[in-house]
């Protein structure tokens, strides 16, 4: 799948739930300005110092919030509608401003997250944003050649109605600029979270192809090894049958010979086939006794300091024998770290210290080394580190050092000095 041009995206209509929710908003911001308006008007405390009947004023908010009920179905429609109506309501002097400004706020913020034409979004934003203060200055203007108004205790610096104006301004101005801006970063956030997904899918789509390609290249292989077990192996037992069924009469001895050919061939390609099957069968068992222990790690610090890093390792406490899948854990434990630390860390310096406690043994690596937050390695990784010593009931500590580097802390459960055997 092609990456789609994201300056290009649009964004998807809005789902049922969203909707629902539109409802909801709806229904909550008419009830608050039925609320706010009955209170205003209870208090007489006109925005524009007298207000029309109580009927009208309602009429007022009512038409004003429904439209919100399509906002983002049709959010540039309802924008328009909604400024449209904002100044008819404030000609109207309607007692209170503050739900109304909420609505208009509402749809300007709307138009900016859900427009699907941006050009447009902008624009027409602008222009209400434009309309707007042309109507707060004609306001202004007609309070100013209107009969004086009174500022009882004014006590400022300023000349009151200077003030007033200056007060006015400044708040349109931070109220329509947060309605653009906040619009703007819910277009960018839900256009982010489209390219999430989207990335995601395409890893997820990734990956899938890599397992078929796994699988398929695995099967070929099985058949291949297949075809050479059984083609060759059969092709010779029938080779050798035929030939002891045409000595059998004349030579004895041949055709014993053959058949112990064809005996033996047998038991090969039986055993080669078991081999198959077993890889087939697999389940991660490993052959313990076999496997690398504590004795082996000094190994693993001289191909650190091959690559570069000057290693440090201390014992502490009274060293002890452990289980052979204890000591195996602790040494992939401290294979992993090492491996991080040289693949992602940057690191001149790790210490590697190994404390046997009275029930448990525990491992700390640590680097100097401006490494990754969470090292991430190809293999075993933090994942499988935790899984491998959560088999024992164990438990791994990893992330970034305070003062620099990076830090694995592994504890796995042994039994106390006291319990082992004398």
């Amino acid at each position: 799948m092609e990456e789609p041009d994201w300056n290009e995206w649009r964004r998807p209509g809005p789902t049922h739930a969203q909707r629902r929710r539109d409802i909801a908003i709806t229904v909550i911001v008419l009830l608050c300005a039925v609320e706010t308006t009955v209170l205003v008007n209870s208090m007489g405390a006109f925005a524009f110092g007298r207000a029309p009947d109580l009927r009208e004023q309602l009429a007022w908010v009512l038409v004003l919030a429904l439209p919100l009920l399509l906002r983002r179905r049709y959010p540039l429609a309802v924008m328009l509608v909604v400024s449209v109506l904002f100044i008819a309501a404030q000609w109207r002097q309607v007692g209170d401003n503050l739900v109304p400004s909420a609505i208009l706020f509402l749809a300007i913020f709307t138009v900016g997250a859900w427009e699907q034409n941006r050009v447009v979004a902008r624009w027409s934003r602008i222009g209400v944003i434009v309309a707007m203060f042309l109507w707060l200055g004609f306001s202004l203007l007609r309070a100013l050649i209107g009969p004086a108004v009174p500022f009882k205790n004014a006590a400022g610096p300023l000349d009151p109605m200077l003030a007033n104006v200056l007060y006015g301004l400044e708040f349109n101005v931070f109220f329509f600029v947060f309605a653009y801006v906040v619009g703007e970063m819910a277009w960018t956030a839900a256009r982010r979270q489209a390219q999430l997904e989207f990335q995601a899918e395409e890893l997820r789509r990734s990956q899938e192809q890599n397992t078929r390609g796994a699988i398929a290249a695995e099967r070929m292989r099985i058949a291949r090894d297949l075809h050479d077990v059984v083609a060759h192996h059969v092709s010779v037992m029938g080779i050798q049958a035929g030939a002891a069924r045409r000595v059998l009469n004349s030579d004895p001895a041949m055709a014993l010979d053959a058949l112990q050919t064809v005996e033996q061939t047998a038991r090969t390609a039986i055993s080669e086939l078991r081999g198959l099957l077993g890889v087939l069968r697999a389940d991660g068992e490993q052959d313990l006794r076999a496997a690398p222990g504590l004795d082996d790690l000094p190994e693993l610090f001289d191909s650190a300091r091959a690559a570069g890093i000057e290693v440090s390792h201390g014992v502490y406490g009274s060293p002890r024998e452990v289980s052979s899948a204890i000591a195996l854990s602790a040494y992939r434990v401290v294979q992993e770290a090492l491996t991080n630390v040289v693949k992602h860390a940057s690191a001149h310096h790790v210490d590697v210290r190994m404390r046997f406690l009275d029930s448990a043994l525990e491992l700390e690596i640590a680097d100097d080394g401006r490494g990754r937050s969470a090292p991430t390695g190809v293999g075993f990784g933090l994942v499988g580190m935790r899984e491998r010593l959560a088999v024992h009931g164990g438990s791994l500590e990893a992330g970034p050092r305070r003062e620099a580097g990076y830090l694995v802390r592994a504890s796995l459960p042994t039994a106390s000095a006291s319990e082992e055997p004398a």
